[in-house]
């Protein structure tokens, strides 16, 4: 397997400025709504809410967390289901039914030995608008608002629910030089 090829390819479309912002994080926080999901609500009849998520953002948590990368979520809507993916993903933290992002993160990083610089925020909407602008690294979906694109470091070419969460996982893994080890090891288990 010619991973280095594979792994140029793969990343070919992002700017060198990409990779500077990426280098020093050590927090990967995203919004759910629009970025983990397509965005949609699903209820049926009794009230029940539904949400469709992309297997492949979640496998890659327990490897960025094994990479001493935190993960988290922010989130504006109170939501069992979203609770419980994020339970089910091993996220180090999330909170949920916050209306003023900037406000919880502030309070989290005071938490912790982290600056602004060395977060990076995935989100799609004004409510992540704040966080965006503050963070050392922030990314939006493709299908983000227009203003929410135009204020972030890097528009990824994949839309909420489709991966994008999963892109800048391995995005941070790169820039540690852990990608290709990891698709190398994977590769080589017997099955």
């Amino acid at each position: 397997m010619e991973t280095e090829k594979i792994i140029q390819a793969y990343f070919a479309h992002i700017p060198e400025s990409v990779w500077e912002k990426a280098y020093p994080i050590k927090v990967l926080i995203t919004d759910v709504d629009g970025v983990l999901t397509d965005g949609g609500i699903i209820y049926d009849d009794f009230g029940t809410e539904y949400k469709k998520y992309n297997v492949k953002d979640g496998l890659i948590v327990q490897h960025l967390r094994k990479s001493k990368i935190l993960v988290g979520a922010i989130t504006g809507r109170q939501s069992q289901v979203v609770e419980n993916r994020c339970e089910e993903l091993r996220f180090d933290f999330h909170y949920h039914g916050v209306k003023d992002k900037a406000k919880k993160l502030r309070e989290i990083l005071e938490t912790m030995e982290i600056e602004l610089k060395e977060v990076a925020y995935i989100g799609d909407d004004l409510i992540d608008l704040p966080i965006l602008t503050q963070v050392g690294f922030s990314i939006a979906p493709q299908d983000a608002l227009p203003y929410v694109k135009e204020a972030v470091d890097y528009v990824s070419p994949l839309g909420g629910g489709k991966g994008v969460f999963r892109e800048v996982g391995d995005i941070l893994l790169h820039t540690r030089g852990q990608l290709a080890p990891l698709i190398e090891t994977l590769s080589q288990q017997d099955s």
